[in-house]
């Protein structure tokens, strides 16, 4: 049947939204506001998997009673038509890219209210390299994509308000203009809810006021880090002794690596990369900013020295809204390995710990399973605290005997390459990135690194040796289990 401008029809609305965001919430006011307000409304949900904390798509229709015939019921449809949605609202960017992939949002119907926070998907998170997907290019297409676009960071605007999210994504979408409702009826169904009635309309108010009237995009400048009077001699070394290219990277760098260990360490760290500084700024800023990452390696010292600072209690506290009258427990799920264990110890009782024998059978035991620890409580606290009590003794770790003798290694072959192949060093450098975290990613990571670096002596002769080393790299990155590494070395 083909459709008049006087023809009736339902306005179709699709939210995208995760877990406890209060996403079912938004679909239940929506309801309950076309049945109060003389329409037919029908809402589906289809729930989603647990990596993105349950990502669920709930599909509403509104059709006006006056537009039915007499006794009768429109049948409305349970699930989107790409092309055919009036409304669609996602409540994080990733949603929004899912959105538009699945056809959801055209450029002559759909009102298109997103929220352009991003909260990361595993395979974002899980990735070898730079997993993210870049929120430019989604923002972009968002806005060419739809009709009308109304984007603000409503997860930002919602917190301000001390409310959830939902409501404040109501607010837009009663702003837009895209519903036939009032702001006073949208307002009239949070409370016909019972539910956080005052903290939603706080948010609704913010999400509403945020959409009418969107804050200007003004050009961000990040100023350097401020090195404190503890590290103004390292601060006066990098003015003094690198190229002024180099300066913002080595000042993060060096604040980095002193709260990770100390001032010494950080010293350590320059004197590395003062044989690099007639080799260009590009090889320099690169290693400095691998080198650094390379030296602040993760153990279980590093792990209990951010659980217990002060600094985390007090996010934590700001992020479930404790008040001062309630008691907050934070629970750590800890599940150790032998290897991790041993890592932190000294090297020769670490490696003796490592060695088969009554000592890595016993040790083996309770380590078979995790632990909860719940730091909010005297004995859980101490218990991090002691191993993060740790720190001085991390140089003679057998972790760090490891990882200090590899980074030689690697800084030794750049050096050597900088001068005869200063791109293959270059990327040499750049490889670093496989190696990273601890237990099983680690040591995956590591291997693939050593393939890499037995493979350098061979790029030396060819002439697109740093783009093959590249794309080794690339392709060690992409899969952790290393069978693309494997087909790209097979096939040299």
């Amino acid at each position: 049947m083909t459709m008049t401008p006087s023809t009736p029809r339902a306005i179709t609305i699709a939210l995208l939204a995760m877990g406890g965001e209060g996403g079912g919430v938004l679909a239940d006011w929506l309801v309950d506001l076309g049945e109060h307000h003389g329409y037919f409304a029908q809402a589906t949900s289809v729930p989603g998997v647990a990596q993105r904390t349950g990502a669920t798509l709930y599909y509403l229709e509104l059709f006006p009673r006056a537009a039915a015939a007499e006794g009768a019921r429109p049948v409305l449809a349970l699930a989107p038509v790409p092309g055919e949605l009036d409304v669609v609202i996602a409540s994080e960017l990733m949603e929004a890219g899912r959105a538009l992939q699945r056809g959801l949002v055209t450029s002559d119907r759909t009102t298109f209210i997103v929220s352009t926070h991003r909260v990361y998907s595993m395979t974002e998170r899980t990735a070898m390299g730079d997993g993210r997907v870049d929120a430019d290019k989604l923002l972009e297409g968002s806005r060419a994509a739809a009709a009308r676009f109304v984007g603000a960071d409503f997860a930002a605007i919602a917190e301000e308000a001390r409310g959830p999210i939902a409501p404040a994504l109501f607010g837009a979408l009663a702003a837009s203009g895209a519903l036939p409702f009032s702001r006073v009826q949208c307002e009239e169904a949070i409370r016909r809810a019972g539910v956080g009635v005052q903290a939603s309309l706080q948010a609704f108010a913010a999400g509403f006021e945020a959409a009418i009237a969107p804050a200007p995009v003004e050009a961000v400048t990040v100023a350097g880090p401020v090195l404190g009077p503890r590290l103004a001699p390292l601060a006066a070394r990098i003015a003094a002794e690198f190229p002024a290219a180099a300066h913002d990277v080595l000042r993060h760098a060096v604040l980095r690596l002193a709260d990770y260990q100390d001032e010494a360490y950080a010293a350590a760290y320059l004197d590395r990369l003062l044989p690099l500084r007639a080799h260009g700024a590009e090889l320099l800023g690169e290693t400095a900013r691998h080198l650094a990452l390379w030296m602040t390696y993760e153990d279980a010292v590093r792990v209990a020295d951010l659980k217990t600072r002060r600094s985390r209690f007090d996010r934590v506290a700001g992020e479930v809204r404790a008040s001062e009258s309630q008691l907050l427990l934070v629970n750590e799920f800890m599940h150790p390995r032998l290897e991790e264990i041993a890592d932190i110890l000294p090297a020769r009782m670490g490696r003796w710990l490592l060695a088969p024998g009554w000592a890595r059978s016993l040790v083996g035991r309770f380590t078979r399973e995790g632990r909860v620890v719940r730091t909010s409580t005297l004995r859980g606290y101490l218990l991090l605290y002691a191993i993060a009590a740790l720190r001085p003794l991390r140089p003679r770790s057998l972790r760090s005997v490891q990882e200090q003798e590899r980074i030689g290694q690697w800084l030794a072959e750049i050096r050597r390459l900088a001068a005869t192949h200063p791109a293959l060093a270059l990327e040499l450098a750049r490889a670093q990135r496989l190696v990273k975290g601890y237990g099983d990613t680690h040591a995956r990571g590591w291997r693939n690194f050593q393939r890499l670096l037995e493979v350098v002596p061979r790029l030396e002769s060819d002439p697109a040796g740093a783009r093959r080393l590249g794309e080794l790299a690339a392709a060690a990155l992409a899969d952790d289990s290393g069978h693309a590494l494997d087909r790209m070395l097979a096939s040299a």
